[in-house]
């Protein structure tokens, strides 16, 4: 049996229940998470010496797919909260690196490159975002583009706060270096999350790239976050099985236009993934990748701006295939999944679409490579394989696109707006059960981090 063990970025049920849930695809894994109250939360940060007693007394494993923030920081949003200093924080992870010596056969770890998101929303930023975030930005973007620090009206202590912040991250990072040096790690990936075209983020990413190329390191930079650590599973499960995948778009000609949220073409988004997930592109496939992508500009659905698939109809692979649904951001293409429901098939491996096109596509590539691994080694869960797609579907169709831009509007009684949709939730529950012809009880839906972002969708099965 195969054993796998994973530090998530956070508590959040894309992060943490999403593993568990494609990984019960196979019979043959034996997964190994910290208990989940000892993760990070939107307002708490993880129990790091809980982490620490967790990967203690962890049996030697085959893989260990590590997010660096949850030990260094606390969780991804920790990481650009917390006030800890450099050497307090260098001291925590060289601990962590003495821990897990000689605990998997395969070390595969991940670090954000911190985020500047373009707004005054501080729910996951310091305070001070809600007055400065996007003259923050300004500044940034300005900065990184002209190579000179751009002028601006933050005030000097609140803009010295976010650039030592900044540097204090930034200097960790360039610590991983030495780890993937030494052979501590098998792979490093840093992540560039809510990112663009020009940012002190996207200057950084640059250096640590340069960095790891003068020093022959195989570092390893991604647009992305959430999904980092599913197609690092994958890496780790694909390792010498030469899987190859065949990516086929709806919209052929759009293949280079970039999504939003992100700033490399949706192509190159496609093929770095299948790569790092440790798969080859090919035109004799054992799976196809099939993309439902944007004509012109992705849509947003959060934000209102929906675009769905009514024009024309989609033709399906007639062989194993998976799909990423991006014609959207944040949702699933209402049109798109209405047609995906209309005729059964054997032949689909796996299907999401959640958040930014990156998160959507390493979702799609985990599921897929874990499904089709299990088939071929005869330890396949079917029962596993339809509850991952009766969530998904829910979650990324019924949830994303279809309520929660309502539950999101009124008025922050999050919950209960939620609760006024179970009925309709009903509705979807039937044909995606029907769908997969799945079995199940009882669906319960709750906003675990009390906002429209993420729902946890919890499936009693028969």
């Amino acid at each position: 049996m195969k054993k796998i063990a994973v530090v998530p970025i956070d508590n959040r049920p894309i992060c943490y229940n999403l593993i568990g849930d494609i990984l019960a695809q196979d019979n043959d894994i034996e997964l190994f998470l910290p208990e989940r109250e000892f993760l990070g939360s939107l307002k708490q940060n993880a129990n790091i010496e809980e982490i620490f007693n967790f990967l203690q007394n962890l049996p030697k494993v085959d893989i260990l797919v590590l997010s660096l923030d949850t030990i260094a920081y606390g969780g991804l949003v920790s990481s650009r909260r917390c006030c800890e200093d450099f050497e307090e924080i260098k001291t925590r992870v060289e601990k962590l690196k003495k821990i897990i010596k000689n605990k998997a056969d395969k070390i595969l770890a991940f670090s954000s490159i911190m985020r500047i998101s373009n707004n005054n929303i501080n729910e996951e930023e310091k305070l001070y975002w809600s007055d400065w975030g996007e003259k923050i930005f300004k500044y940034s973007w300005e900065t990184h583009k002209n190579n000179i620090p751009a002028e601006t009206d933050v005030p000097q202590e609140i803009l010295e706060d976010y650039l030592n912040t900044r540097k204090r991250n930034f200097e960790i990072n360039r610590i991983y270096l030495d780890w993937l040096s030494d052979k501590t790690l098998d792979t490093l990936v840093f992540s560039k999350d809510d990112t663009g075209e020009f940012g002190l983020n996207v200057q950084e990413a640059n250096l640590l790239a340069k960095e790891a190329q003068e020093r022959n390191l195989p570092a390893i930079i991604k647009t992305g976050a959430d999904e980092i650590p599913l197609t690092l599973l994958a890496r780790g499960l694909c390792k010498d099985k030469n899987i190859k995948i065949q990516p086929q778009y709806v919209f052929k000609e759009s293949i280079n236009l970039i999504s939003k949220y992100e700033d490399i073409s949706l192509k190159n988004c496609v093929e770095g993934q299948i790569e790092l997930a440790g798969c080859k592109i090919s035109n004799m496939p054992d799976l196809i990748f099939y993309i439902n992508n944007f004509s012109k500009a992705q849509g947003d659905l959060v934000l209102g701006d929906v675009i769905n698939s009514s024009n024309f109809e989609h033709q399906l692979p007639q062989k194993p295939y998976f799909i990423a649904d991006v014609n959207n951001a944040n949702g699933a293409d209402n049109d798109f999944v209405e047609q995906i429901l209309k005729e059964k098939t054997d032949n689909i491996f796996s299907y999401c679409g959640y958040n930014t096109s990156a998160n959507s596509i390493g979702c799609a590539i985990l599921s897929a490579v874990v499904n089709f691994l299990a088939k071929k080694q005869n330890t396949f869960d079917k029962n596993g394989f339809k509850k991952l797609m009766f969530i998904r579907l829910l979650d990324d169709w019924a949830y994303q696109a279809d309520t929660r831009k309502d539950v999101r509007e009124n008025g922050g009684e999050f919950y209960e707006t939620l609760k006024k949709h179970i009925k309709d939730f009903e509705i979807y529950e039937n044909k995606i059960a029907n769908f997969l012809d799945f079995k199940y009880n009882e669906v319960n839906y709750t906003l675990p981090w009390d906002r429209s972002f993420e729902v946890e969708i919890n499936v009693e099965n028969i």
